[in-house]
C-alpha cells in the first residue's frame, strides 16, 4: 500500500476538530495526537487554564490550535464556542465529546448507602455525561447538517455495557450516551446526510484524576481491592493509558471508517471478553 493510499484512508490534515473536555488527561492526549496529524484543534474546557495548556502544547509541537472556555451544560456558552471556532477556522468537521466524569458524592461507600445517595449528586453526574454530550451535538451537529458532512465521536464507557458496583449514576449516564450515539447516528444519516457519522469509544479502566480515589488506597497509595479485582478480570493485566485511545480515535474519525456509524467501540484490554473463568 503506497503512501498516497494510506493518506486517503487515514489522512485528517487540515480538518477542524472541536474537543470538549480538552484540558483533561485523556482528551489532552487526543488533542495533541490530532494536532500532530495536521488537524486544527479547538480545545474546549470549563477550566480556561487547562484548555490553554493543551492548546500551547499543540502549537509547541508545530500544530495549530486555539483554547476556548466553554460549559457543555450551557447552550449559550456552546454557541459562543461555535462562533469562536468559525471565526478562527471557518468550519467544524469533527466533534469529540470528551467532557464527563463521576462524582465521589454519587458513589456508594461504607458511609453512604444507595438509599441515601444525594439526588443532586446523581443529577449532576447524569447531566455532565449525558446532557453534556447532547447539547454539543445539537450546537455543532447543526453545523454538520448544514455542510452535509462531519464526524461526531462520543466518549461512553465499559460501564455502559456492564454496570459496575458503587457507581450507579455514572453507569446509567454512560449507558444513555451509548444509546444516544446509536440514535443520533441514524437520525443524522437519514434526515441530513449519510456523510455525517456518529460513533463512540467505550474506554475500560483508565487511572485518571477522576477515578483515582476508587482505584488506590487513600492512605498508602497502593492498589485498592477494587483495582486488584479489575486487573484480575482484564486479560492484559493493566490499566489503560491515554495513548491507548489514539488509534481507535483516528480510525473512527478517518475516511477509512466511512461506512461505520452508530457503533460503540470498547478499548478495555479485553475486560468485556473475559467471563472470569
Amino acid at each position: 500500500m503506497n503512501p498516497d493510499t494510506m493518506q486517503s484512508l487515514f489522512g485528517l490534515k487540515n480538518k477542524v476538530a472541536l474537543v470538549t473536555g480538552g484540558g483533561g488527561v485523556l482528551c489532552r492526549t487526543l488533542c495533541r495526537a490530532l494536532g500532530q496529524l495536521g488537524v486544527r484543534v479547538v480545545v474546549v474546557d470549563k477550566n480556561a487554564e487547562a484548555a490553554q495548556r493543551t492548546a500551547e502544547e499543540i502549537t509547541g509541537e508545530g500544530g495549530e490550535a486555539i483554547a476556548v472556555t466553554g460549559d457543555v451544560l450551557e447552550r449559550a456558552s456552546l454557541e459562543a464556542v461555535r462562533d469562536a471556532a468559525l471565526a478562527k477556522f471557518g468550519c467544524v468537521d469533527i466533534l469529540i465529546n470528551g467532557a464527563g466524569g463521576n462524582n465521589s458524592q454519587a458513589t456508594i461507600s461504607p458511609e453512604v448507602s444507595f438509599f441515601n445517595l444525594p439526588p443532586d449528586a446523581i443529577r449532576g453526574v447524569f447531566e455532565l455525561n449525558f446532557i453534556g454530550t447532547l447539547l454539543p451535538c445539537q450546537v455543532f451537529g447543526q453545523l454538520m447538517a448544514e455542510q452535509k458532512e462531519g464526524c461526531i465521536l462520543n466518549i461512553s464507557s465499559m460501564n455502559a455495557f456492564r454496570p459496575l458496583t458503587r457507581i450507579p449514576a455514572y453507569s446509567a449516564a454512560k449507558a444513555a450516551v451509548s444509546n444516544f450515539t446509536q440514535w443520533l447516528a441514524v437520525h443524522m444519516a437519514q434526515e441530513y446526510s449519510p456523510r455525517i457519522r456518529v460513533n463512540a469509544l467505550a474506554p475500560g479502566f483508565f487511572d485518571t484524576e477522576q477515578n483515582h480515589f476508587l482505584l488506590t488506597d487513600p492512605v498508602s497509595g497502593e492498589l485498592s481491592l477494587r483495582s486488584r479485582t479489575i486487573l484480575a478480570h482484564t486479560p492484559m493485566n493493566r490499566f489503560g493509558l491515554p495513548e491507548d485511545l489514539i488509534g481507535a480515535t483516528i480510525w473512527l474519525l478517518s475516511p477509512s471508517a466511512a461506512f461505520i456509524t452508530g457503533v460503540v467501540i470498547p478499548v478495555d484490554g479485553g475486560f468485556s471478553a473475559y467471563s472470569g473463568v
